[in-house]
């Protein structure tokens, strides 16, 4: 039997962890960059339960401090502290927050899709956020003013049957919006569980998990 060294192992596992990440930064159209505003992970483990609490905003992560006014009809986005570096797609939805978005633990049927871009192509196979380092989207101009929480997600379809959730959630203060009412799903609840296999046989088509967009 041949026997793996502990260096090899050690060099494995960091492997294994370089390849994880974190939605560090909230960017908007004005050129502002805040990781106060952000939620963020304690760690760059992916969540892998899609029924657990961990799944809204990531599990147990530190308190952001502020929270940024977001003109509707405006950029908004996130930055990554490494590239995208697992096939898989990309989402971000608001939730509209009860009271305030710093009070707001991301519970109830309050979310809405405002983008889902981040799909598949297909000759050859692969996910179009694939190695980016930064997503974003517009905010639709009619969605009301009030504060929410911006949650993105991309989930790792690397390992066959055992997809990863990268997640962070920030504060954000919509204003000049509109009078939109989106459907709303909760999350956890908005997915189920996902077993595709992106390597066996390999995907012709392929439909980002959750609920439609919202575009205004």
């Amino acid at each position: 039997m041949k026997l793996i060294g502990t260096s090899a192992v050690l060099a494995l596992l960091a492997h294994s962890v370089s390849a994880h990440y974190i939605w560090t930064t909230l960017v908007t159209g004005d050129g502002t960059k805040s990781t106060a505003a952000v939620r963020t992970p304690v760690s760059n483990s992916p969540v892998t339960d899609v029924t657990s609490p961990g799944i809204t905003c990531n599990v147990n992560p530190s308190p952001a401090t502020a929270t940024v006014s977001v003109a509707a009809g405006s950029m908004v986005g996130f930055l990554l502290d490494n590239t995208l570096y697992h096939q898989g797609p990309a989402a971000i939805y608001l939730g509209t927050a009860p009271t305030t978005a710093a009070a707001w633990d991301g519970s109830g049927a309050n979310w809405f899709k405002v983008h889902c871009g981040m799909g598949a192509d297909f000759n050859p196979f692969g996910f179009t956020d694939f190695n980016l380092g930064a997503l974003n989207t517009t905010i639709p101009a009619s969605v009301p003013n009030g504060e929410y929480l911006l949650r993105i997600e991309q989930i790792g379809l690397h390992v066959a049957g055992a997809p990863q959730w990268y997640i962070s959630c920030a504060q954000i203060a919509i204003t000049g919006g509109g009078s939109a009412n989106p459907s709303k799903v909760s999350i956890p609840g908005y997915v189920p569980g996902l077993t595709v296999n992106i390597y066996n046989p390999v995907p012709t088509a392929y439909t980002v998990p959750g609920p439609a967009v919202f575009r205004g």
